[in-house]
C-alpha cells in the first residue's frame, strides 16, 4: 500500500498530466470504489459501468483534493465517488438505450469533465465529434441518452438544492451506508487513545466514567478527548 506522501507524489503527477500516476491511484484505490459499487447491486447498471463511473468520481477526487484539506484522500475521495454513481443513477435514460451508446455517453462525461479541468470551458460538438469519430447528431443523442423525464428525481424548481427524491427518508439507505464507510475511514485515521475511548463509548455503550477507568485516567480527560474527536469528524462530514 502506499503512504500517505507517496499518494500525494501521485496526485501532484496527475494533476499535471501523468496518466502513470493515474493509473496507480486508481488501481491502489480500487477496494475502496468497490466497497462503494457493491452499495449500489440493486439499480439496474451493470457492473462494470458502476465502476468505470467509481474510477471517474476517484479522479475528479485527484483533480480537486488538496493537501491543506488535513485528511486522507482515501477520506476525500468517498463522497466524490458516490456522487459520480449517484449523479448517473439519477440521469440515467428511462428510455433504454444500447449498451454501446451508454458506454460512448461514459466516456464523453469523463472526457468533458477532463477537458473543462484542462481548459475552464467544454468541448464544441465538433471537437467530440473529433475525438470520438462519430458524427455531431450521435453526440448529441448519446449525450441526451442518459435523461429522465419528469420524475421524484427532477430537481426542484426553487433555488434549493437536491431533488424530491433527497428529502424522502429512507432507513438503509445508499447515502446511510456511504456515510458509514466514511465514518469507518475517519475512525481508522484517530490516533490510537483518541479511536478507543470512541468505541468504547458509541460501540460499546460505556459512560465516561468506565472509560475512564479502563484507561487510567479522569473523567474529565475522556470528555475532553470526546469532544475534540466528535468536533473533528463533525468538520469533516460536513
Amino acid at each position: 500500500m502506499l503512504t500517505h506522501e507517496q499518494t500525494l507524489q501521485l496526485i501532484e503527477r496527475a494533476k499535471d498530466g501523468d496518466e502513470t500516476a493515474k493509473t496507480a491511484l486508481v488501481t491502489e484505490n480500487m477496494p475502496l470504489i468497490k466497497s462503494i459499487v457493491k452499495r449500489y447491486g440493486n439499480v439496474h447498471v451493470e457492473y462494470e459501468d458502476l465502476m468505470q463511473l467509481g474510477a471517474m468520481g476517484l479522479i475528479k477526487a485527484v483533480n480537486n483534493f488538496d493537501s491543506a484539506y488535513n485528511v486522507k484522500f482515501s477520506t476525500y475521495a468517498v463522497p466524490m465517488i458516490a456522487g459520480e454513481i449517484k449523479r448517473f443513477i439519477r440521469d440515467d435514460g428511462a428510455v433504454k438505450v444500447s449498451r454501446a451508446l451508454k458506454t460512448l455517453s461514459v466516456k464523453m462525461h469523463a472526457y468533458i469533465d477532463e477537458y473543462i479541468q484542462t481548459n475552464g470551458e467544454s468541448p464544441s460538438l465538433d471537437k467530440l465529434s473529433e475525438v470520438f469519430g462519430v458524427d455531431k447528431q450521435e453526440i448529441v443523442f448519446a449525450m441526451d441518452s442518459n435523461k429522465y423525464p419528469l420524475s421524484i428525481y427532477e430537481k426542484f424548481d426553487d433555488e434549493s438544492s437536491g431533488s424530491i427524491i433527497d428529502r424522502l427518508p429512507a432507513k438503509g439507505s445508499g447515502d446511510e451506508l456511504i456515510d458509514n464507510i466514511l465514518l469507518k475511514k475517519l475512525l481508522a485515521e484517530l490516533p490510537e487513545r483518541e479511536k478507543t475511548v470512541i468505541k468504547l463509548r458509541y460501540y460499546k455503550d460505556m459512560t465516561q466514567s468506565e472509560v475512564a477507568k479502563v484507561l487510567g485516567v479522569s473523567q474529565v480527560q475522556i470528555s475532553r478527548i470526546e469532544s475534540k474527536v466528535i468536533g473533528k469528524m463533525r468538520k469533516q462530514l460536513a
